[in-house]
């Protein structure tokens, strides 16, 4: 349940910013962006920047979904999860690399499921995420893995989805009901299919 009221809706001011922010997302705002536009200005700049990271950098997209859905699931944030396990699997990720996802320690180590690549995304987004430091060798694995641009966009997107993941869950902020469909019609993750992938030890 939302901390504090979403705003309508069918909000249209400031005009300018509700229009980017619904062009942003196919015509319609999320519970998030309803939260969000309580301040306009803080809106302006969460559009700005979320959609460079989410739609200009050259980080693999399925490294950056994958960073995201770690995040999401180590900060309880089932709201960044439900969006996001889709997106992981449009860029070619598998259920049972989702799955894995419920204890992030393990899929590190895990060279069955994950590539080195995604195996250093997954240990530097728990060092992060669980540590802030992260380890010298992580770095140095990243590095043998990935050009220094990708890494920096690596390293900001783990940065950026424990913003956001902080802000929905301190907020409340709801999964919508359009993204608890049934699986077959090929649209959501359910909320037993949320519940399932919690990590272990989560309440």
């Amino acid at each position: 349940m939302p901390r504090i009221a979403y705003t309508p809706a069918d909000l249209e001011q400031p005009a300018d910013l509700v229009d980017a922010i619904r062009s942003r997302r196919g015509g319609k705002l999320l519970n998030l962006d309803r939260m969000l536009l309580h301040s306009p200005a803080f809106a302006r700049g969460w559009n700005g920047f979320l959609g460079a990271v989410r739609s200009e950098l050259d980080l693999d997209p399925l490294l950056r979904e994958l960073a995201i859905c770690a995040v999401a699931l180590l900060n309880h944030a089932q709201y960044e999860f439900a969006h996001h396990a889709p997106e992981f699997l449009a860029a070619g990720g598998t259920a049972m690399q989702l799955a894995a996802l419920a204890d992030v320690p393990a899929a590190v180590d895990d060279a069955v499921l994950f590539s080195p690549a995604q195996r250093v995304t997954l240990a530097i987004a728990y060092e992060m995420t669980r540590r802030v430091k992260v380890n010298e060798a992580y770095f140095a694995a990243a590095r043998a893995a990935l050009p220094p641009q990708q890494v920096v966009e690596l390293v900001g997107v783990i940065a950026t989805y424990n913003m956001v993941s902080r802000f929905l869950v301190a907020l409340g902020v709801d999964i919508e009901t359009t993204l608890a469909k049934d699986p077959e019609d090929g649209g959501g993750i359910t909320p037993e299919a949320l519940a399932a992938l919690r990590p272990a030890g989560s309440a």
